[in-house]
């Protein structure tokens, strides 16, 4: 049987609404929070996460 753990947020650290797998592998997925109401972008492989920084937007110059 696989191994089953609820995905935490990084920001509060509270349940979110899903579940990964040992063989879950995820790539710059949008993880939202309902308790705090934050987005984060992360990406996960073997139950090890990593929060991605998005690079701040840069205005246009025209």
């Amino acid at each position: 049987m696989q191994k089953e753990e609820w995905l935490l947020c990084p920001i509060c650290g509270n349940k979110t609404r899903l579940k990964i797998r040992e063989d879950t592998e995820l790539k710059n997925f949008p993880l939202f929070c309902p308790k705090c109401k934050q987005e984060v972008l992360i990406s996960i492989k073997q139950f090890n996460m990593s929060v991605i920084k998005e690079p701040d937007a840069e205005p246009m110059n025209l």
